[in-house]
């Protein structure tokens, strides 16, 4: 039997995408998806969008928490499948086999994670992409310059989560990006890249703010890595942007 996959979806407010992305997640052609969502108290009607497929949703919860990353936790405490991944509420599978070629590729390989491209389009149109999302390495060279797989194509043996922990809610760090390291650095931990797009993520959100948030983050990078043993400085990192020139063509 093929593995269990959990899909955590956190939300907060978002009224007007978060139909799609249950809807997105509803349409795979896999079966074996246990479907989560952590609603932080939202006070716009996306509670009420959830509850119209509650029978169809394995666990929802909402209430108040401490951020993003303490939701994503939430969703991780709740998970009972073998792997664990997160479409966030912006976002869509960008078809409905896309969680089958995951379960696939993990159990053909028996690996700890898989990871894939994202095409970042534009929110009003998603079938315009605006930038493609390629990152094909999980290395400590590539997590050195502040290269990482798009999180939301990340999948990962829930037994990770387990030993290891969730993602910290430290603010000198970055957790999406310092959760990878620190797995990453472990010696059971074995990937591969699914080198094909497996989630449409709609432009904007906070990791498109200011370049005061993304100077900060460099920082953040810079000391996740540093904490998870490999070196690493703000300087080193900002040349992942000559890469980056490359996705928006």
């Amino acid at each position: 039997m093929m593995n269990k996959i959990s899909i955590i979806t956190v939300v907060y407010n978002n009224v007007n995408t978060i139909k799609d992305a249950i809807e997105s997640v509803l349409s795979q052609n896999y079966k074996n998806i246990e479907y989560i969502i952590i609603d932080g108290g939202s006070t716009d009607g996306t509670l009420d969008v959830i509850k119209e497929y509650e029978d169809k949703i394995d666990k929802y919860i909402s209430e108040p928490d401490k951020g993003l990353w303490d939701a994503m936790n939430k969703g991780v405490g709740l998970a009972s499948g073998d792997y664990i991944g997160f479409l966030n509420s912006d976002d869509l599978f960008a078809g409905k086999d896309v969680v089958e070629k995951i379960a696939q590729k993990l159990q053909d390989k028996d690996l700890c994670s898989v990871y894939g491209y994202v095409d970042i389009v534009d929110k009003e149109n998603i079938s315009k992409v605006i930038r493609k999302y390629r990152v094909k390495w999980l290395n400590r060279f590539t997590l050195r310059l502040g290269l990482m797989p798009a999180h939301p194509s990340f999948y990962c043996k829930k037994s990770f989560f387990e030993r290891y922990g969730g993602f910290s809610l430290r603010d000198d760090i970055t957790p999406d990006f310092e959760l990878m390291v620190r797995f990453s650095q472990k010696p059971d931990f074995r990937s591969e890249c699914i080198p094909e797009v497996l989630i449409k993520m709609r432009s904007g959100g906070i990791g498109n703010s200011s370049l005061s948030y993304k100077l900060g983050r460099f920082r953040k990078q810079a000391r996740s890595c540093r904490i998870n043993g490999i070196f690493s400085h703000p300087l080193l990192i900002l040349f992942k942007y000559f890469y980056k020139i490359l996705e928006f063509r």
